[in-house]
């Protein structure tokens, strides 16, 4: 959920201290949604979060709306916010434009910055295989960190903006391909070492080789577990 909440703050680096208290609410409220604390279609209701949080509407209203930012949320006639349920072809599309942003920007950061981004892969990849031990949560957590991280090195901040979007929308869904299908964990985590060592010899055809193959790998899990949710509600 932290993780979750830091890009939906955008990673500042006074963190909490600088973001409204409109922002604050919008990260807590991310990190219930990516935790399936509350179900897609669901009501998001200013009334009831405001008193729950003891604060008035108006930061509420502001919060629901930085959550429309990063389509966690959506705005109906006549029933207000609502949880985002996109269909699994949607969520196909949206997994084939971050692979091709997170393509663009390791591309980018091989050629300018190798020696900043192989210190940020050494951060963070340790907590990377750890976590893959843990659970697919703490796999899911570690693994959203470092590809903010990396998303904040970005020097186009367009760029940086719509994959830290893009990782925040696609997060419920990945956890959700993780859960269903544990036992690609260590598949995962060896990828992430190819990953680290591709970056390490600076082999750009590599990295974008094996990131692109980590995207794809990751969509589908996240595709077809999402496929599954479907056809159980169909039922």
């Amino acid at each position: 959920m932290l993780a979750v909440e830091h890009a939906v703050l955008r990673n500042r680096s006074t963190g909490w201290v600088a973001a409204s208290l409109a922002e604050q609410i919008a990260a807590k409220l991310a990190g219930v949604i990516t935790l399936d604390l509350v179900s897609t279609g669901q009501r998001l209701l200013e009334q009831d979060i405001s008193e729950v949080l003891e604060v008035s509407r108006a930061p509420v209203r502001e919060a629901l709306r930085i959550l429309e930012r990063d389509r966690l949320v959506e705005f109906q006639s006549r029933r207000g916010a609502i949880v985002m349920a996109p269909t699994s072809s949607e969520l196909q599309d949206t997994f084939a434009v971050r692979g091709a942003l997170y393509a663009m920007l390791l591309r980018q950061e091989v050629e300018s910055q190798p020696v900043r981004l192989k210190e940020v892969f050494e951060e963070h990849l340790p907590r990377i295989l750890v976590s893959s031990r843990e659970s697919p949560d703490a796999y899911a957590g570690s693994t959203f960190m470092l590809n903010c991280a990396m998303a904040e090195m970005a020097r186009n901040r367009t760029l940086g903006e719509l994959l830290l979007s893009l990782s925040t929308q696609t997060m419920r869904y990945v956890r959700l391909g993780l859960v269903s299908n544990p036992e690609q964990l260590p598949e995962l985590e060896k990828s992430w070492e190819s990953l680290y060592k591709a970056v390490g010899n600076g082999d750009i055809d590599r990295v974008i080789e094996i990131a692109e193959g980590r995207v794809a790998k990751i969509q589908d899990l996240a595709v077809e577990a999402l496929k599954r949710v479907e056809a159980s509600a169909s039922d």
